[in-house]
């Protein structure tokens, strides 16, 4: 508590000032936490002043309150050209990230327990940096990092916010942002400690050295390969058994013991496959291909389709999905059609994000679709009258199609690897299409 209180001191958080009549005092409180590393060995007892931001009212104390933090796409896709490159990943760590943002607005604090000023014990702090559990907090801090980046010369991503990209004289560096927690990556180890020296001059900055657990995942080095792993995730949920599955998650609030035993049934799976993470390898390409599927009216309470889709950089997995649709469909075609589109949606946006990475592809994505009303519907304006209800997705990946922007082939039911994310399989079947997932296992 002394250390942090100290932290806050130096950092110039607030001064003391006398009450003010009618203002808006937030409370505050002390929160303890232990820092774990991938083993879930204990590597820091933290004590951190938080403020009670349910105590702030709108329009007087906070405005905007929205801060990015990196997709787990742009994470994956990033990691899958480092090792196909060879780069070299750096784990940045800003301590007491959330001190460096300067506050716009004019907030009031109660002094911290036990850190009251005997002098002053009335005196209210004005705050002058963000703090933790101030809403505007995570804003604020984004805000003066991505100012000291821009100074370095990073320029944020459109695609993802929380990307940021340095390209200058053949120079490629990628900075991916988690609230405090960071990334850097690129084609040349001179620029990145010059970055971490520049960075570390303004901020706390904790260099951990070669990435190897971020957000919960381990990254374990394989030979020249990476290999993704959510062990200690996955032990620390098998202990609170609540762990959030898309179909279990559908009957929280009235779970009956089929529930119960389907989440029995999860739990046992994922503690029988700890040791099996996802396969990065060096020896991938750049082009984009997926396949998409979908399960027609398979819910049998309202009779929605599941679609699911998984997409390959070269090799390496970087997205997928497993969702239900929002609207009931007539025909398995229409079903089908939807997951399609909503392929083509990830795709799209995954073509953007690789354009931003400087990352030349030289083919068009092929898309790979088991049903033939919807691969022949992609490109013979000839069925749509039988398809005017859903106009618009018909329209998206036509355009696509017609522009030679996408490539949507046929591929059979046995062939297709996204049928794992839409229904139950045969155990065979199931690990089967895990295998070509690139999910592998690992000591």
């Amino acid at each position: 508590m002394s250390e942090e209180y100290r932290a806050l001191m130096k950092n110039g958080t607030w001064t003391l000032v006398p009450p003010v009549s009618n203002a808006n005092v937030v409370d505050c409180k002390w929160v303890y936490k232990l820092k774990r590393d991938q083993h879930g060995a204990i590597t820091r007892y933290k004590a951190r002043l938080v403020a009670k931001g349910c105590n702030q009212q709108a329009g007087i104390d906070y405005h905007e309150t929205f801060s990015p933090v990196v997709k787990p796409t742009t994470i994956r896709v990033v990691l899958s050209l480092a090792v196909s490159h060879g780069w070299s990943l750096r784990q940045l760590d800003v301590q007491n990230a959330f001190l460096h943002g300067d506050l716009k607005e004019t907030v009031y604090l109660r002094q911290p327990p036990g850190f009251v000023d005997p002098a002053k014990p009335h005196h209210l702090c004005l705050l002058h940096k963000s703090l933790y559990g101030l809403k505007q907090a995570p804003r604020a801090w984004f805000q003066c990092l991505s100012k000291a980046l821009h100074l370095l010369g990073f320029k944020g991503s459109t695609t993802d916010p929380s990307l940021f990209i340095h390209s200058s004289a053949g120079t490629f560096l990628y900075m991916l942002v988690y609230v405090d927690d960071i990334i850097l990556t690129g084609n040349n180890d001179t620029a990145i400690e010059h970055v971490v020296k520049s960075l570390s001059s303004t901020f706390a900055l904790q260099d951990m050295g070669p990435l190897s657990y971020f957000l919960g995942i381990e990254v374990k080095s394989n030979g020249l390969n990476v290999i993704l792993s959510q062990k200690q995730y996955i032990l620390e949920n098998l202990t609170k058994a609540a762990f959030r599955i898309q179909t279990v998650c559908q009957f929280m609030h009235t779970p009956t013991e089929k529930h119960w035993s389907a989440v029995k049934r999860i739990l046992r799976y994922l503690r029988g496959t700890l040791n099996h993470g996802l396969l990065f390898k060096r020896a991938s390409g750049c082009t984009l291909h997926a396949y998409t599927d979908a399960d027609w009216a398979g819910c049998p309470d309202d009779r929605r389709s599941t679609g699911g889709f998984a997409i390959y950089l070269g090799s390496n997995l970087v997205s997928w999905s497993a969702r239900k649709q929002r609207t009931v469909s007539r025909s398995s075609t229409e079903s089908e059609y939807k997951a399609l589109a909503d392929t083509v949606a990830e795709l799209t946006w995954l073509e953007s994000l690789l354009r931003e990475l400087r990352v030349p592809v030289k083919s068009i994505p092929i898309l790979w679709c088991d049903n033939l009303g919807a691969t022949y519907l992609s490109a013979n304006p000839i069925f749509h009258a039988r398809m005017k209800h859903v106009e618009v997705d018909f329209h998206f990946v036509r355009e696509k199609v017609a522009q030679g922007r996408l490539s949507v082939q046929f591929i059979s039911t046995h062939d297709q690897i996204a049928d794992v994310f839409t229904k139950p399989l045969p155990t065979d079947r199931f690990v089967t299409l895990r295998d070509k997932l690139q999910l592998v296992s690992h000591a």
